[in-house]
């Protein structure tokens, strides 16, 4: 492994993923495989690629990412956010461009916990007057 390896970590939801970044040759593994195998779909792809397109640092680092909770698009959303912020700390110039694109924000919307007396957080159980 290389001594320029740089971590940072990327949440949203209740997903959290832990991102190693290291030069290379653009390969992404999550949880110890390929990222279009571990997510599955293409539509992804361009997401996972975005921070490095911003950036202009395509195909030049590798990143090695653990991805725990959530679902598949909040870990997407996570890894994201995890990969821009480890590009910042890596080189802190690249740091105006990431923030332009949205990609140093962390998405704070979780869901609203359910409410006792009611169906869900703001539904309310249908009311009768008779």
């Amino acid at each position: 492994m290389s001594q320029e390896r740089h971590y940072a970590t990327g949440k949203r939801k209740t997903a959290i993923a832990r991102v190693w970044v290291t030069p290379g040759e653009g390969k992404v593994s999550v949880n110890q495989l390929p990222v279009d195998e571990y997510f599955g779909r293409i539509f992804f792809e361009s997401k996972v690629e975005k921070p490095f397109a911003v950036t202009g640092n395509d195909n030049k680092y590798d990143v090695v990412a653990t991805v725990k909770g959530g679902g598949k698009h909040a870990q997407v959303d996570a890894l994201v956010h995890g990969i821009s912020k480890a590009l910042q700390e890596m080189d802190s110039e690249l740091r105006l461009s990431l923030k332009k694109a949205g990609l140093l924000t962390r998405d704070s919307r979780v869901k609203e916990r359910k409410k006792y007396g009611q169906r869900g957080a703001r539904a309310r159980f249908q009311f009768s007057k008779r």
